[in-house]
């Protein structure tokens, strides 16, 4: 197997992915092939020239795209072909005018739907998990790297509240592209003010759901996503802002 060559990173790009573009075309090349471990956190960091962070979100891109799989205390290891899944988002598209716009929109049925379901039947260590996810936002500096993958991690644990796997497959796909919205979000807004704001739609949705109340649970994710979507500058149709 020929060694992976990676570039660093021009500090105009989206690190996370270019990340997942140039290991992803490595694979094409063959230069990864099926059942092979992609290099350590610490190597991608070093090679790529930016934070273990960054990478740990490229690699989530890729196995939200099903090209790669973790192993708990291994690694991450390209997936045979046969195996994977099919869906996946080039760079073209994210860099796209109408790219937040079009991922919004996904994200207005599936998540609205996704806490209805998880007010439903999410059990108790599921909102623990939850709970925990909103203190690490609500601990953490306003908009850093951590404070995003806490974000990101609520939405996580409430796809898989729903009971339906199918729901973490489609919204871990679109988790591994959020976060250039939140990115693009905190460069454009008042930070303190939308950060509070958005950790308050965040227990507007637990506490919903905690309560199994399938219809505040909806209402409250869809003014969540509708007011995120403003946030951006985009308007999306059918859901309500508050």
């Amino acid at each position: 197997m020929t060694a992976p060559e990676f570039k660093q990173m021009a500090r105009s790009e989206h690190f996370p992915s270019r990340i997942a573009d140039q290991i992803r075309h490595e694979i094409a090349l063959g230069k990864l092939v099926p059942g092979s471990r992609l290099p350590t956190e610490l190597k991608l960091s070093d090679m790529f020239g930016v934070s273990r962070s960054v990478v740990r979100e490229a690699i989530a891109q890729l196995r939200n795209e099903g090209l790669v799989e973790s192993k708990q205390g291994v690694g991450a290891f390209v997936i045979d072909p046969d195996k994977r899944r099919l869906i996946q988002i080039g760079a073209e598209a994210l860099n796209r005018p109408d790219h937040f716009r079009s991922l919004f929109q996904l994200r207005v049925p599936l998540e609205i739907e996704a806490a209805g379901l998880a007010a439903l039947h999410h059990d108790a260590e599921q909102l623990r998990q939850m709970d925990q996810a909103q203190l690490r936002m609500e601990g953490c500096p306003y908009w850093a790297d951590e404070w995003i993958e806490a974000d990101l991690l609520f939405h996580t644990i409430l796809a898989r509240a729903t009971g339906n796997e199918y729901f973490s497959t489609f919204l871990g796909f679109i988790g591994g592209h959020l976060s250039q919205s939140i990115s693009a979000g905190r460069t454009e807004s008042k930070l303190e003010q939308i950060v509070e704001l958005t950790i308050a739609e965040h227990a507007a949705i637990r506490d919903a759901v905690a309560a199994r109340d399938p219809q505040a649970a909806r209402a409250a994710m869809g003014v969540h996503i509708a007011n995120a979507a403003s946030r951006l500058n985009l308007e999306l149709e059918g859901v309500n802002r508050k």
